[in-house]
């Protein structure tokens, strides 16, 4: 069976490029349905964009090379389509915009667009074979058991990374990549919680709080979970793409709270109180238990001088914690890594080596924050490719 385009991988990139990328598209993926990151992302509500996706926000050894694509579909780009297609959406936190119903209703949209488009959908369908030809692709595949072939003049790799394999994930974009001598970054789990051996914070699990996390790199201010095997929240998993083995974190545990302060007020009028009740005030309970062996909390707030109170201040804003790794790409986010953008074209996301070969997405090497960036930079790396693509028609 002859298509113009085959864009392997029915997910966000995938979906967004068969909109754009004209009649004779055929997009495969082996899940029994499409979009199933979209599906499950944001508690099921995704978290579609963000209003402050900027370059700024991707990590990739070429910073500048997803500017090109999303200065030319914006995250207002996506707004404006969902909005004509009356889902309804809000703002939860720092720009993070989330459907009010059901992410179904995104997936919905992509398949309608890609109908509208002229674009095929074969799900349950699984790739055995892809070969470079003189016209094109050929493209051997598994469908309800049978074996088809499949020739196409572009191919478009939109398979995603490794993160969340029960989702489906495979290494399949690295495994075409060396197959066309594409290079490759080293790839990790990214946006993905810290654990520490000997079930350090169990006694904590479920334990939240405002927190600031750091390493030499970078910091973020945001919500702190501690779990049974570590470390999770907002806060953890934006550090965790900044983050390698073997590295310690900075925790602050006080960073909006102007604790030395307050302690040394409440030591005037209530000096009989004791230290860890009055520390319970700002933190929680559980929280000031399992700190009090480890930073030495004893005694009432008349018992505590400045220095003391400096000192213990010092301590909750600069909590110094060596992660002994992380869950993995079990739940993983996403993948940091991927196919090397000196590779691509960055206004078409063509490889420069073999024409009509396409790289889009989460198998390329740029890599969002948490927040609705990584479906942005689907949505503006797919609408790149299939624009090029119908371009050339």
């Amino acid at each position: 069976m002859a298509y113009e385009t085959l864009i392997l991988g029915a997910g966000a990139a995938g979906m967004m490029c068969a909109t754009r990328s004209g009649p004779g598209t055929l997009v495969i993926d082996h899940a029994k349905a499409p979009g199933e990151k979209i599906r499950i992302s944001g508690g099921g509500r995704c978290n579609f964009t963000n209003m402050y996706a900027s370059p700024e926000n991707y990590l990739s050894q070429n910073p500048h090379f997803c500017k090109s694509a999303m200065a030319r579909y914006t995250q207002w780009d996506f707004i404006e389509l969902v909005d004509r297609h009356g889902i309804a959406w809000h703002e939860k936190t720092l720009g993070q915009l989330f459907c009010d119903g059901s992410a179904k209703q995104i997936v919905a949209m992509l398949v309608e667009e890609m109908k509208t488009a002229g674009a095929d959908l074969w799900l349950q369908t699984s790739v055995t074979s892809v070969t470079h030809t003189a016209d094109g692709f050929r493209v051997e595949v598994e469908r309800e058991g049978k074996p088809q072939v499949l020739t196409a003049r572009n191919l478009v790799i939109a398979t995603g990374g490794k993160s969340i394999p029960k989702m489906g994930a495979t290494g399949l974009a690295y495994d075409l990549a060396r197959q066309f001598d594409l290079p490759l970054t080293d790839t990790r789990p990214g946006l993905v919680p810290f654990t520490f051996s000997e079930d350090r914070f169990k006694p904590l699990a479920g334990v939240a709080l405002p927190a600031r996390l750091s390493n030499e790199r970078t910091s973020f201010d945001e919500a702190l979970l501690f779990t049974h095997r570590g470390l999770s929240g907002p806060s953890v998993l934006q550090l965790s793409s900044y983050w390698r083995e073997g590295e310690q974190i900075s925790v602050n545990l006080i960073p909006e709270t102007p604790v030395f302060d307050l302690l040394r007020s409440q030591r005037q009028e209530a000096g009989r109180k004791a230290l860890t009740t009055e520390l319970a005030r700002h933190l929680p309970g559980r929280l000031v238990d399992f700190l009090a062996p480890k930073f030495d909390l004893k005694g009432r707030l008349a018992d505590q001088s400045d220095a003391a109170l400096r000192d213990l201040c010092d301590r909750l804003e600069n909590w110094r914690l060596t992660p002994s790794g992380s869950e993995g790409y079990r739940t993983a986010e996403v993948t940091l890594g991927g196919i090397d953008t000196d590779a691509l074209s960055s206004q078409t996301m063509e490889t420069k080596t073999i024409p009509g070969l396409y790289a889009i997405g989460e198998a390329v090497d740029v890599t969002g924050w948490l927040g609705g960036y990584n479906f942005q930079w689907a949505w503006a790396s797919g609408v790149a490719a299939g624009s090029a693509i119908a371009a050339r028609r």
